[in-house]
């Protein structure tokens, strides 16, 4: 079960400390409840104004509550950039309510919602694919509603700021130990909203891959993993020669080849030589070494590539 950490206190108002344990289908792991409820915060709103107001419609709910920010520079309505970081951030977290806002259909017919993972956690916030990656990724989805219980929102509500008025103070609510099923409705996982995202495929000894996320070192993590690369390719060995077929797009008008080799760090390489490498979430990424590869080849989001050996 989730929540019960903050919840258990005893009648002198000391608080208790309860192990949970949590079966998955491949191993037994257990958490050690926190004595405050944690929430974790993503949104796209820079570090001023918005962010830190709805962190305070948290506190003055869940005056106890430890906030922790996964972040707030979200590249401004990349829904996707959003669903990655969750995605990358929730497993190191503990058992937490997460409360996600990237949010352009704000004040649509976009539902309001949230998601009870396998794990334990709650994500709050838009239905536009932003939770599903974390969701999944925290064991799949076992439930989710809808926000319609407006007892649990901020008494005045606007159109354009649902952080603050509907996502803060239901999620605040929900790490006081609110529950789940209060907080209306419940839909079908198949009918919440999922995100396109890039698939690598092996074709003709290439990796056929796109680019999925940019970070704020400008490098560029690709779709796939080293092990599709390896069926693409054969065994990769430190240094070994790789091409990166580049496609124009709409925003990078000329098709490139990037020549890199593969690495387990950037400091086998030289200073701004290119690499491909197994980044610290598994998947394949190409950078410079204390460069930008994206900034200086104009790469993008989605912009396709392919991966083939050097002959």
């Amino acid at each position: 079960m989730w929540g019960r950490c903050g919840l258990h206190r005893l009648r002198s108002g000391r608080r208790r400390i309860t192990w949970i344990w949590l079966q998955r289908p491949t191993s037994l792991i257990y958490h050690r409840c926190l004595t405050r409820p944690v929430l974790s915060f993503l949104t796209d709103f820079g570090p001023d104004g918005p962010a830190p107001i709805c962190r305070g419609v948290m506190l003055t709910i869940a005056p106890d509550a430890q906030i922790v920010d996964i972040g707030h520079h979200v590249r401004k309505f990349a829904i996707r950039d959003g669903a990655f970081l969750l995605w990358c951030a929730a497993p190191y977290l503990p058992i937490a309510v997460h409360v996600a806002v990237v949010d352009p259909g704000v004040g649509t017919d976009r539902k309001p919602i949230a998601i009870l993972s396998e794990r334990g956690d709650a994500l709050v916030g838009p239905d536009n694919g932003l939770l599903i990656p974390g969701a999944e990724r925290l064991g799949g989805i076992r439930e989710a509603r809808v926000l319609t219980n407006r007892e649990l929102w901020l008494p005045v509500t606007t159109s354009t700021f649902h952080g603050r008025d509907i996502f803060s103070p239901v999620g605040a609510h929900l790490a006081m130990g609110t529950p789940f099923d209060t907080v209306g409705p419940e839909m079908k996982p198949d009918d919440l909203v999922r995100l396109p995202w890039p698939e690598a495929v092996v074709r003709d000894h290439g990796l056929d891959t796109a680019i999925t996320f940019i970070d704020d070192f400008g490098n560029a993590r690709l779709a796939g993993l080293p092990a599709d690369l390896v069926v693409a390719v054969g065994s990769l060995e430190p240094g070994q020669p790789l091409a990166i077929e580049l496609s124009p797009t709409e925003n990078a008008v000329a098709a490139t080849t990037v020549e890199a080799t593969w690495q387990r760090s950037f400091g086998y390489v030289g200073l701004g030589e290119t690499l491909l490498y197994e980044d610290s979430f598994g998947t394949i990424s190409l950078a410079d070494n204390q460069g930008d590869i994206a900034g200086r080849l104009g790469l993008h989001v989605d912009q396709p590539a392919r991966i083939r050996a050097v002959a």
